[in-house]
């Protein structure tokens, strides 16, 4: 069976994230949703799919990466084309490659970059209001963006781990940890970029709310270095809202996976 390597994009809106949901088999996923038409390509035949990343509910991707064995071999432009004609309109294919039979869409992966939109303006656009946290009290952009250097390098995140998380290491190597200020039809926002080698259930969303609490005056870097160093969640800020969330891009060695 031929190993293939997806690239996707989704509006998070509509779905309780990627992942399957044995517990709750009703709830609407991505990967629910692309195993579906992957099954209809091919006759009924199941089709199991791989995630790089297990986006919550409401994250959105530009360049999730996922990979699947096919019943049979595709030409590349095909297989996406007939994708796109069955998926749902909020989720689509941006591209597929044959992959290594050796080749995870998770375990194969080397970084991962994801993005979080703020708009603070005071009025926000309703098109916006799915793909951007609306903020529109005064943040001090300079002592978030000092703030964010402190998560760069390999560190212990347990202070960002979600609640009954299984994971063997809360350890993880982040190279990219930058905000920017930006303008758009809508006014004036920021966006925090980061990147690494992986992340825990919620730890972008916990490092751009601990990153508002310091725009905002109610912590400051200092606390917030503290509060990393202590392994103690309860006592970090609460995580951003999903919905401000992007997963940009997803790296190989044989390079990254992103929106075209």
């Amino acid at each position: 069976m031929p190993r293939f390597r997806l690239t996707l994009a989704y509006d998070g809106t509509g779905f309780e994230g990627f992942q399957l949901q044995a517990a709750r088999r009703a709830s609407r996923t991505v990967q629910g949703e692309l195993e579906a038409a992957l099954a209809r390509l091919h006759g009924g035949s199941p089709v199991h799919v791989d995630g790089a990343g297990r986006t919550d509910a409401g994250v959105h991707a530009l360049g999730q990466v996922a990979s699947c064995d096919l019943p049979r071999a595709w030409a590349e432009a095909d297989l996406v084309r007939a994708l796109n004609a069955v998926l749902p309109g909020d989720l689509r294919a941006l591209g597929a490659a044959p992959a290594a039979d050796d080749f995870h869409a998770r375990r194969s992966a080397t970084s991962k970059c994801y993005r979080y939109t703020i708009d603070t303006a005071l009025v926000q656009l309703p098109q916006r209001r799915h793909f951007a946290l609306h903020v529109p009290a005064p943040l001090d952009r300079r002592a978030m963006g000092e703030a964010a250097l402190l998560f760069l390098g390999r560190r212990d995140f347990a202070s960002l781990a979600s609640t009954g998380s299984d994971v063997k290491t809360t350890v993880r190597t982040l190279t990219r940890s930058e905000l920017r200020g930006v303008e758009h039809e809508g006014g004036p926002g920021l966006v925090y970029e980061v990147e690494g080698d992986g992340f825990l259930r919620k730890m972008v969303r916990s490092i751009v709310g601990g990153l508002l609490a310091v725009g905002r005056g109610a912590a400051t870097a200092a606390v917030l270095e503290y509060e990393l160093h202590a392994r103690d969640r309860r006592r970090w800020p609460p995580p951003a809202p999903a919905h401000g969330l992007t997963l940009v891009r997803v790296s190989y060695t044989n390079g990254p996976e992103e929106s075209r």
